[in-house]
């Protein structure tokens, strides 16, 4: 490099003004090197040389460009490769390389002639006796470059053969500086004990400090885009008065998971296809007893208005542990504690967190996801007051384009979808689900009897699928995931654009 930068301004000194490609020439050397060694020359705190730029196009050769400028064409490599007493078409599209385009450009130019009717097969035989290669000769001038022979409907033809191709090329017009010098003397960088004691720091030229340069980034986490989007809806009920419950028991019991939100013993979803159940400990022990029995006593005989579901309602089924498979179970842990109060107060409760399927795995069903829910509780609620609480909640996360569809769950009656209109797929899709706690779910708690609960939820990986514009949910979360898209994305903000 020190070489090259000497060079460069040995011609500098000689000349006004030189370009970079002048330099090419001078110096027979690569256009990028000298570039290089001007950016090197300009770090030096003198003003050694004033440059300017100018961006350009030229054309290149391409590496079959390259190899044709060496060997010749492909016509003339066909036509070479024909002996002087012809020789059968098959063998020459056999033996030479890209023979096929060679053979059809050779006959364009009547290099070559063919006697189809020849025995043994089509024979090809030369047509001349001597040949000047132009398209070797046109590479060579491009190459140079001297274009000025050159015409534009040869380049067009080179290019579409693939022989050659524009590029932009920066261009620097070089002149002296105001401190122009022939040999530059590299600045040092730290001041030594040795140049202190020595002394020689007096002659030496030192590199000025940047005060402007940024600090190496410390290593730190970073927040999954699931994180992100979790602590935007969690901003919402908050800012709505919503409190949030403790969600941090992953294994429940099926009393709470299933019996206590009058969800029968015989339900589909109780099965083991369905639900990942415990093996160690298999089965829970401390239940509230009186609960209990009501729960029991609704669920075979009926009560509070309702029939029940007439089965034997057995202790050992609302034992078994399993991994909750919606974080409802919580909400009846805490509609239950709510109950046991001297005097009942309204509440309004939300939580988010994980809950567990036994699901068959594809681009949008895990075995584990987030969910989100929102529950009310307090006097003379209605659907038209659940449908109220969801328009407000959906506003605030820029969905206003909401129906509802009747739907059945076990523990709500009435219940309901909640659909919202995809801009993107310009068709409704469902978004959640909701209702009204059921009498025969509230009352075995000591839930007075005109306290109504209404709740809805949905998932937190559907928005946030959206929102990040992921398509698989592998992708998202789990042992695919790419820890560079955690690194790189970005700040989550809910808008109109969610849905």
């Amino acid at each position: 490099m020190a070489e090259l930068q000497e060079a460069l301004l040995h011609q500098v000194q000689n000349k006004d003004r030189i370009s970079t490609l002048d330099l090419v020439t001078l110096l027979n050397n690569d256009h990028q090197k000298i570039v290089g060694a001007i950016k090197s020359i300009q770090s030096y705190p003198e003003n050694v040389i004033n440059c300017t730029q100018e961006t350009t196009k030229r054309w290149e050769l391409t590496e079959e460009g390259e190899t044709v400028l060496k060997k010749g064409s492909h016509e003339a490599v066909l036509y070479h490769a024909v002996p002087s007493g012809g020789a059968l078409q098959s063998q020459i599209m056999k033996d030479v390389p890209n023979a096929k385009i060679g053979f059809s450009k050779a006959m364009s130019a009547g290099w070559i002639e063919i006697d189809k009717k020849a025995e043994g097969g089509p024979r090809i035989t030369k047509k001349v006796d001597h040949i000047e290669d132009k398209v070797q000769l046109c590479l060579e001038q491009i190459k140079a470059p001297h274009l000025d022979d050159i015409q534009e409907k040869q380049l067009a033809d080179f290019k579409k053969r693939k022989l050659i191709c524009e590029v932009k090329l920066n261009i620097f017009h070089i002149t002296k500086g105001t401190e122009f010098k022939l040999k530059l003397d590299k600045p040092e960088a730290d001041l030594t004990p040795e140049m202190i004691s020595s002394g020689s720091w007096r002659t030496k030229t030192f590199k000025p400090f940047n005060f402007d340069a940024l600090g190496v980034p410390p290593t730190s986490g970073h927040l999954h885009p699931l994180l992100k989007v979790r602590s935007e809806f969690r901003q919402i009920f908050l800012e709505m008065g919503f409190t949030e419950m403790p969600t941090n028991n992953f294994i429940e019991s099926s009393f709470w998971n299933f019996d206590s939100l009058f969800q029968p013993q015989q339900h589909p979803a109780r099965d083991a296809h369905d639900t990942f159940f415990i093996s160690d400990p298999a089965t829970a022990h401390e239940f509230p007893m009186d609960y209990l029995e009501r729960v029991k006593k609704v669920h075979s005989e009926g009560g509070y208005g309702s029939q029940g579901y007439k089965y034997d309602w057995k202790i050992e089924e609302a034992q078994k542990n399993l991994l909750r498979t919606h974080t409802t179970a919580v909400s009846a842990r805490m509609l239950y504690k709510l109950a046991q109060q001297k005097e009942f107060r309204p509440v309004k409760y939300f939580s988010i967190d994980r809950v567990f399927r036994n699901e068959t795995l594809d681009a949008t069903h895990l075995a584990e996801f987030h969910q989100i829910e929102g529950v009310v509780a307090d006097y003379g609620l209605t659907l038209g007051d659940l449908m109220g609480i969801i328009y407000e909640f959906f506003k605030k996360l820029g969905i206003e384009k909401l129906r509802f569809k009747p739907a059945y769950n076990p523990y709500t009656e009435p219940s309901m979808e909640i659909f919202s209109y995809h801009e993107g797929l310009k068709k409704w899709v469902e978004i959640g689900n909701s209702g009204v706690f059921r009498p025969e779910m509230l009352l075995p708690m000591g839930l007075p009897q005109d306290v109504q609960v209404i709740a809805w939820g949905l998932s937190l990986e559907r928005p946030t699928m959206i929102k990040y514009g992921i398509d698989n949910i592998r992708d998202l979360i789990g042992p695919k995931v790419n820890l560079q898209m955690i690194y790189d994305n970005p700040l989550c903000r809910l808008d109109k654009k969610i849905i």
